[in-house]
Order: C-alpha cells, then sequence, then structure tokens
C-alpha cells in the first residue's frame, strides 16, 4: 500500500503529537504518510510556530463564456433535450463542445432543469470497523523490505503496534515467536481475545479446504493461549487492512 495524501487533519496530528513526544516512525505509521514528511511538517512548526500549508490539488474549474451560456439557452429553447443529447446537438450544430456535466450545472442555475434523484451515483456509506476496546482484537501480518522481512500485530481499537520484529524468514516459528513477544508483554495487564490474519502458509490457513476447515501448529498456539485466530475472506484484504498499513512502516529511519 502507498502513502496517503497529506490534508490538515494530519499536519494537526502530527503537530500535536510530536509536541507530545511521540517518535516520528510511529505518527508516519498512524497516518501512513513517510517519515521525512513527519520531519518537514514538524521542522516546519518549529521555525515557523503554523502549520504547514496544504497546497490544493486539481485543476481549477472553467467558466462558461456568455457565448457559451446564450448558445446552451438557444438549444434548450429550440430543441427541449437533457444537457447529454444537447451536447451533441450544440457540437453538431453551433460547432461548440460543453461537457454535458457543464450544461447540466447551468442550466440547474437558471431554473431550466432539475436534479434527478435516481441518476445520482449511490455511494455506500463508509463504515469504520472496529473494536471498542483495546485487546479484543489485534491483526497480524508479515511484510518485506530491501529482503528483510517484517512481521507486527498491530491492536485493533487503538490502532497501536503491540508487538513487531524483523526476522531472516517468514514462516510458522517466527509468527508464534512474536506472539509469544505480545503474550511476554501484554498477558499480565489483559490477555488478546482474537487475533485476525490473513490466508498466508505463515499461519498454515492456506491449507484450508472446501468447507473451511483447517488445522495449523501456528492455529493450535494461539488455542493453547485462548485466543481465537480469525482469517480474512479471500481476495479481501480489507478485513485486514489496518495491519496491511504496516507497510508504510519503515524499519530504520
Amino acid at each position: 500500500m502507498g502513502y496517503g495524501r497529506l490534508t490538515e487533519r494530519k499536519v494537526r496530528y502530527i503537530v500535536r503529537h510530536k509536541q507530545r513526544g511521540k517518535s516520528n516512525r510511529e505518527i508516519a505509521f498512524e497516518m501512513r504518510v513517510s517519515i521525512s514528511t513527519v520531519k518537514r511538517v514538524w521542522s516546519y512548526w518549529l521555525t515557523h510556530r503554523e502549520y504547514l500549508p496544504i497546497r490544493k490539488r486539481g485543476r481549477k474549474v472553467k467558466e462558461l463564456s456568455e457565448k457559451e451560456k446564450e448558445v446552451i439557452k438557444e438549444a434548450k429553447a429550440k430543441y427541449k433535450l437533457g444537457a447529454r443529447r444537447l451536447e451533441k446537438v450544440i457540437e453538431q450544430v453551433y460547432g461548440i463542445h460543453i461537457p454535458h456535466n457543464r450544461i447540466h450545472k447551468f442550466l440547474l442555475e437558471e431554473g431550466l432543469a432539475r436534479e434527478e434523484p435516481r441518476k445520482k451515483r449511490r455511494r455506500k456509506p463508509y463504515i469504520r470497523y472496529e473494536r471498542e476496546h483495546s485487546m479484543s482484537a489485534g491483526h497480524i501480518d508479515w511484510f518485506e523490505k530491501d529482503g528483510i522481512k517484517f512481521c507486527a500485530i498491530l491492536d485493533d481499537a487503538s490502532r497501536k503496534i503491540l508487538a513487531a520484529g524483523e526476522f531472516e524468514n517468514a514462516n510458522t516459528d517466527n509468527s508464534i515467536a512474536l506472539v509469544d513477544k505480545l503474550v511476554e508483554d501484554y498477558w499480565d495487564i489483559l490477555p488478546m481475545k482474537e487475533l485476525i490474519s490473513d490466508n498466508g502458509s505463515e499461519f498454515g490457513a492456506h491449507r484450508k479446504g472446501d468447507k473451511e476447515e483447517w488445522d495449523s501448529r501456528f492455529k493450535r498456539h494461539l488455542d493453547s493461549l485462548g485466543i481465537e485466530l480469525i482469517t480474512t475472506r479471500v481476495k479481501h484484504p480489507q478485513t485486514n487492512g489496518k495491519i496491511d498499513r504496516a507497510s508504510l512502516y519503515k524499519l530504520s529511519e
């Protein structure tokens, strides 16, 4: 997964958490930006005591000329068509190309057209899935950078990296070793209830049968600790998307 775009919200977050003493690496991972970006935002704040300004992207909207407006009104009155068909008529009759979305916007402003909700694109509302309490579920995944294998376990609720390590090989033994590190550091405080992984061979999940019945040494180890292993749906990486962001987590500054 690539770096995300820097926004005003991210700039404010970076400054706020740098003031609290958080590391560049941790902030970069949480905000999905590079460590150099965190340093740039923080340096600007230290120098100017102002937030780093964000340049707005995208092309400036081109306004219709008076001639184009008159052509649209004339064509609308004469042909009584919708914006999509008017686009073709105007181009053929008047020799002017005006995109239908700009034609429709102008007609709306002039009261010559109306919104049609049925034609609007319906977007599925975004729902942020996360547990309410820390240690109720975690995410584990493997990554590779410059030949170095990296594994991390992330808390679902707080997004905190609970355990992480570099290894020569991505395998079951090292996956178990990282879980044991999690147990060593946190079990006296609060045991984790569930751990979410992909269907990788590092967890033995590649052995799933048609009925989704499977077993592995990694799964049995979690069972012995009272942790339920939950695997992502095949070809649906969003289920484990939070830990996938660890690909942004650099191994060294």
